[in-house]
Order: structure tokens, then sequence, then C-alpha cells
């Protein structure tokens, strides 16, 4: 299997990381973290006019119709500069579930916004008492030409910013997929603060009003696969994400490791610093390889859930040891809160509990295995 890239998609690596290294400079990021929203709309729209928000979105839209590992590409660079940006909120839970699943109409409307950084989409996948997406506890109802929400969704990520929020919700015919307002009457936001400090929104439903133009699956359509198909994308996702931040903090480490001196050497020339930022080396290959395995599978439509599950239990399990070697080979500074490394570690745990922790991951692997 060969994994080297096109030179269109090193083009296109080399694109997002000039942008994202020119515009999220570490004074850059203290700046939109001291703003309330913590998004950089300045850099979303730089990215919109280099045309990256539109490398999963189809020509017809406005896109360029790249596909799994061009998208991956550019989530790695995000999580390389751990960006502000809501990138994988709106493109892997937003854009991409739309233009796989939603009515022609519900396509003109959103993604040519998402190409021209006009619009922030998200989707809540975690609520209380429910053990999947697939196994809503929120209720949908009919009513006219539409639907009411009840229910709740916890720590929804950019809902403070998105226009609409994807969600699942079960009615007497079976499971749906919604396009719900955060800010339409009815919806009760309490607001949450993530690992990274970063805002998020637990949203409470009382018979909030989704008119019929933004259902994406109506109940009685069967979603589970196509829940099961935004899962697997969002987890990709997050992959992607966590091998630019391991990547990155690995880099950071070696660079300050034979910069720092001690004893008259520098500090990489010791057996046990090689050994260890070894170890996090091999780590980060881990979660390279098996993320590019799980990306070949979608790119050509086949089964992944397995990969995937593979993948997410590398990106928690070897990406939180990663950030971790990388903060204790840095000494007191990798925890001082003025050096950039403490995002990486922050965003590195974040990441590994995004859809399941690594015993989630092996908890789930089994239960696919036994399947058969």
């Amino acid at each position: 299997m060969d994994f080297s890239f096109s030179e269109d998609q090193q083009a296109l690596r080399e694109l997002a990381r000039k942008i994202l290294e020119d515009r999220a400079s570490h004074e850059r990021l203290k700046d939109v973290e001291a703003t309330g929203e913590r998004v950089d709309r300045e850099l979303w729209r730089e990215l919109a006019k280099a045309s990256l928000l539109g490398v999963p979105v189809d020509e017809a839209f406005g896109g360029s119709g790249l596909g799994p590992f061009d998208l991956a590409i550019l989530l790695e660079e995000a999580g390389r500069a751990v960006a502000p940006v809501p990138l994988w909120e709106t493109l892997v839970l937003g854009a991409l579930p739309i233009q796989r699943f939603g009515s022609d109409e519900q396509k003109r409307r959103f993604l040519p916004r998402v190409v021209e950084g006009a619009v922030f989409l998200t989707a809540a996948l975690d609520e209380p008492g429910a053990a999947s997406p697939e196994a809503p506890a929120a209720t949908a109802a009919r009513d006219g030409d539409g639907w009411r929400i009840t229910g709740e969704k916890c720590l929804v990520p950019a809902a403070h910013v998105a226009e609409r929020v994807l969600l699942t919700a079960r009615a007497e015919a079976g499971v749906g997929l919604f396009l719900v307002d955060p800010g339409a009457a009815g919806v009760t936001r309490t607001a949450q603060v993530g690992t990274t400090g970063d805002p998020r929104l637990d949203l409470a439903f009382e018979g909030v009003a989704v008119p019929d133009a933004d259902v994406l699956v109506a109940p009685g359509e069967d979603a589970a696969p196509c829940i099961a198909w935004i899962r697997e994308h969002a987890l990709a996702g997050l992959c992607a994400i966590q091998l630019g931040v391991t990547g990155k903090a690995l880099q950071m480490t070696a660079d300050y490791t034979k910069e720092r001196e001690q004893f008259d050497r520098p500090v990489g020339s010791f057996q046990a610093v090689h050994q260890r930022a070894a170890d996090a080396y091999v780590d980060v290959e881990a979660i390279r390889l098996t993320l590019w395995r799980a990306l070949h599978l979608l790119a050509h439509d086949e089964p992944a859930a397995e990969s995937l599950a593979i993948a997410k239990f590398w990106a928690s399990e070897a990406g939180n040891r990663a950030a971790y070697a990388a903060q204790h080979l840095h000494g007191g500074i990798g925890i001082d809160m003025d050096y950039p490394l403490h995002r990486h570690y922050l965003r590195a745990r974040d990441v590994s509990l995004a859809l399941g922790p690594a015993s989630a991951q092996l908890a789930r692997l089994g239960a696919l295995i036994a399947e058969g």
C-alpha cells in the first residue's frame, strides 16, 4: 500500500501549513484565547480565500471535490497549529453529512457558504443517558409540516457560533437526523468549558420547531447507516487532528532538547531522553499508519469500522503518551502557560476523549469482532 502523497497533496499541505503558521502564531493564539468566542474569524476568512474550506466539498458547490486523504491533510495541519477554528466541526460534522445525505436544496443552501467561510456548522453526538447517537433519548414528534424536538445534548463543540447543529432524535417511525438552529425558540443554552478552554454548550430542547427543509434524514428512512457513516468520518478527522498535534509537540521537543543544556551538555544527548523521545516517535507513527489504513478504506467505500476503532485507540492511548512525553522532556517549561507546548498537551487530551477514549474503542472493537 503506497501512502506517499501526490504533488497536489503536497501542495495542499504546504499551503495550509504556511497560512496556519503565519496566522496562528503564539501571540495571535493568546489574543484569540482572551476573547469569549475563542474563534479566529480572520484565520477562517484566510482559509476560505485559499479555497481550503472547500477541500471536501463537491465542485458543483464551489469546492475542490477532494477525498478523505486530502481532508485529513488539512485537519492534520490544523492540529499541528492548534488552530482556533472549527474545521472539524464545520467540514466533517456539518458539510460532509449534508453533502452525502442532504437534499439538493440543503446542499445549495449550506455548501457554497461553507466554501466561502460564511457559515459555521457542528453536530451534537453526545447526550445524557444515551449510549450512542444511533439510540438517542431525544424525541421528535410530527407537527404539521415539520417536527418538534425535545431532549438534551451535551458538550456540543462550536455550538456557540454554529448556524445549525446536526443531531439525532427518535420518533415513532424510527431515528431521524435533523439540522437544528441552536438559537431557536425553545432551546436552552448552558455554557460549559472544554479541556482546552474552548466553549462548549449543553443544549436543552423543549418542543423546538424544525421544518421539513431542515430534516436531513427523516424518521423511518433507516438513519442507522447514515449515523455510522458520520461517526466513522468524525473519528477519522479526530485522528488526523491528533496526528498533527502530537507530531508538532514531538518536533518542538526535539528542538528544545537540542538547545537546553544540563551538566554542560544538551539534554537531548542523554540516553534516557533518547529512549523517551524514541517511544514518542513510535507512538506518533502508529497514529499515522493506523489512520492512513482507515482513510484508504473510507476513500474506497469499504467497511472501515474496525480500522477506525484501532486508529482512534492509538490516537487516544498513544496520543496521550506522546503529549505527556513531550511535556515531561521539556521539564518545568512544559507546564508554563506562556509557552506554546501546553496547547498541544491540552488538545491531545481533548481529542483522546472525544467520541470515546481508548477503552471505549477497545470495547467497540471487541463487539465488532464478536459480531464477525
